[in-house]
């Protein structure tokens, strides 16, 4: 299972890359596998600022429906556009293309919350 080192998890397999004031989010190998096939994202959060743990969107798998939670709190700046035609890029490039959403974090302290890669090993 890949788990890369430059990433923070949650509980609920979710990842986040900080760069400076910036975040991506997306969902662990883990999870893209215990979905199976992504059919459909919807991310209907653009613009709005989020709590952390809040819902973000939800992705839809040909085995169940599930939501999506932010990691940190922050503003939705940008939605991935290549979801929409091609959603299975979760499932082929879960911590690359596959990425979700682009946050402006509200709070980069509560990024110190979060799983470091060993500690998500530790969770599966």
């Amino acid at each position: 299972m890949n788990i890369p080192a430059n990433l923070l998890y949650t509980k609920d397999h979710e990842w986040l890359r900080i760069e400076g004031n910036m975040g991506y989010v997306g969902i662990t190998d883990f999870a893209q596998g215990e979905l199976g096939d992504v059919v459909f994202l919807e991310i209907e959060t653009l613009g709005e600022t989020l709590k952390k743990g809040e819902v973000f969107g939800t992705i839809e798998a040909v085995k169940t429906v599930s939501d999506i939670y932010m990691p940190v709190g922050g503003e939705v700046l940008e939605v991935n556009p290549a979801l929409e035609a091609t959603p299975d890029v979760v499932n082929k490039d879960p911590y690359g293309k596959g990425w979700m959403i682009k946050i402006k974090v509200s709070d980069p302290a509560e990024a110190k919350e979060l799983l470091t890669p060993e500690k998500y090993k530790e969770l599966l």
